[in-house]
């Protein structure tokens, strides 16, 4: 069929207006497309939410393994971040120079195209890292053309050589070209200059593959399951989906000076299916600083939570120690990133599992209890009273066997130090401590009368405990939201509960 030229001019705003719904529809799907490479720099990407669209919130979600670097030009007409060909090839923490080369494509060249050298489809397939065009020192940052790297530029890498954690930062100079890419200089920066107005809310939870694990006792063993029937470890067939489990058997040591030896161990495991909290919350007003005289989001979130779930025993003879003994056995590692929208966030998880024992008497016990429930702990923003703490745990025990002989009390928690961060930054800390508690008496009496043997008898009573302490802190970091610098550490405080989980007397 042939169309006239007149016809085709009347026939171009339809046509204009069905790419753009095509376009806006795809970008309400998955977020990516087979037919569509990474948008170049300086250019916004599909998934972007349209400028009318405020009040849409951003997808969170667990990024995929190639993971695009962010950029955003916050001098540039549009500021919004969006993905980009760019990548973080290096970066030295110590002088906070980064080197920028554009990623490599692997999509095929259209039979017939030219690949001369020096231009630009020739860069974009290479083989190997080519250099972004820079922009001078000094130039602009509204002049930068698309593709080029230039000053002002915020950006957002997942982990990248010499930045395990993930790299957040703003370019203050252009330096010059190397062999691997154009080096620049960088200085912190913080989340709002590439979220901006939108606003983003989500719970990940943590692959338990991606934990490293250092073992800090000789018997400890690390299970984990996830989707696909894949697991890792003696009982990794045995966990729900998403869970990380950490066995332990080890001597609890004798406190220096101790009058009297003791004897006891501890055995069981800790399950925890780890997730990270993360939201922000734009002002709406066309910038993150437009309200006068408060910087930064109207509203951020920041915390770890998950399921939790254990089964150890105390048994043995523990020795007099008022001051707690706590025994790290497994520090445990990993860097999830987060896509929102078409930003990497790179949080940090710190688990460190831990038993700890106290006592001031000399009982003997043999205790078993299985524990299970819930937690979470993180600091919530809001500009009127600036950052609160969270901290919140449900969970129930069950005894599986009770004994306490002699006089004196224990206590013994097998539990877990979570510190979560962004970027290398620690913003939160939780001590997660479900416990034991066992306390007993004995008291004794003679007595003899004339003509009548001496009669002996014994009195006592002894009750067990079981009960959850949730503590923590925040920290200076959670500023990288862009929210005023807390002046101080802020405590979660103390969540704590106890319940009575035996008892009894003789």
């Amino acid at each position: 069929m042939r169309i006239r030229k007149g016809h085709l001019r009347a026939l171009m705003p339809a046509l204009t207006a069905s790419v753009l719904l095509l376009a806006s529809g795809c970008a309400s799907g998955s977020g990516s497309s087979s037919a569509s490479g990474a948008a170049p720099a300086g250019q916004p990407e599909a998934s972007a939410i349209a400028a009318g669209d405020a009040d849409s919130a951003l997808a969170v979600k667990a990024a995929p393994a190639a993971t695009s670097t962010a950029l955003a030009r916050p001098g540039a007409t549009d500021t919004r971040a969006h993905r980009s060909t760019l990548k973080v090839s290096s970066y030295d923490r110590h002088t906070r120079r980064a080197v920028i080369s554009q990623a490599v494509r692997t999509t095929p060249r259209p039979s017939g195209s030219s690949t001369a050298p020096g231009s630009p489809t020739a860069a974009a397939s290479s083989t190997g890292p080519a250099s972004p065009a820079a922009t001078p020192s000094g130039t602009p940052n509204r002049s930068a053309e698309p593709g080029r790297i230039a000053i002002g530029d915020v950006i957002a890498s997942a982990p990248a050589p010499g930045a395990p954690d993930g790299l957040l930062a703003k370019v203050t100079k252009v330096i010059g070209e190397t062999g691997d890419g154009t080096e620049v200089q960088t200085a912190p920066t913080t989340l709002d200059t590439l979220l901006g107005d939108d606003k983003a809310k989500g719970t990940v939870p943590v692959d338990p593959s991606s934990f490293d694990v250092e073992r800090l006792l000789p018997d400890v063993k690390v299970s984990w399951a996830k989707t696909g029937d894949i697991h890792a470890g003696p009982e990794g067939a045995k966990l729900p989906l998403g869970s990380l489990r950490v066995d332990l058997r080890a001597d609890v040591p004798t406190p220096a000076g101790t009058p009297v030896s003791a004897d006891a161990t501890v055995a069981g495991y800790v399950q925890v299916a780890p997730e990270v909290d993360f939201s922000y919350g734009g002002d709406g007003t066309g910038g993150a600083t437009a309200r006068a005289g408060q910087a930064g989001p109207a509203s951020a979130y920041l915390g770890v939570s998950g399921g939790w779930a254990s089964r150890w025993s105390l048994k043995g003879r523990v020795g007099v120690t008022a001051k707690p003994v706590r025994v790290p056995f497994a520090k445990l590692h990993a860097d999830p990133v987060l896509q929102v929208g078409s930003i990497p966030v790179v949080v940090n998880l710190d688990l460190t599992c831990y038993f700890e024992i106290s006592g001031d008497g000399n009982v003997t016990v043999a205790v078993e209890q299985d524990l299970k429930g819930d937690f979470k702990a993180g600091g919530t923003y809001g500009p009127g009273q600036g950052w609160t703490p969270v901290n919140e745990s449900a969970m129930t025990s069950t005894p599986v066997r009770t004994s306490l002989t002699a006089a004196g009390n224990v206590k013994g928690a097998l539990g877990a130090q979570a510190s979560v961060g962004l970027y290398g930054a620690v913003g939160v800390t939780a001590d997660l401590a479900p416990y034991l508690r066992g306390e007993a008496s004995a008291a004794a009496s003679a007595a003899a009368s004339p003509g009548a043997p001496p009669a002996a008898g014994a009195a006592g009573a002894w009750a067990l405990y079981g009960g959850v302490d949730l503590s923590g802190a925040l920290q200076l970091q959670l500023s990288v939201f862009g929210t005023p610098v807390l002046q101080r550490t802020i405590p979660l405080g103390t969540f704590h509960r106890e319940w009575k989980l035996a008892s009894g007397a003789v």
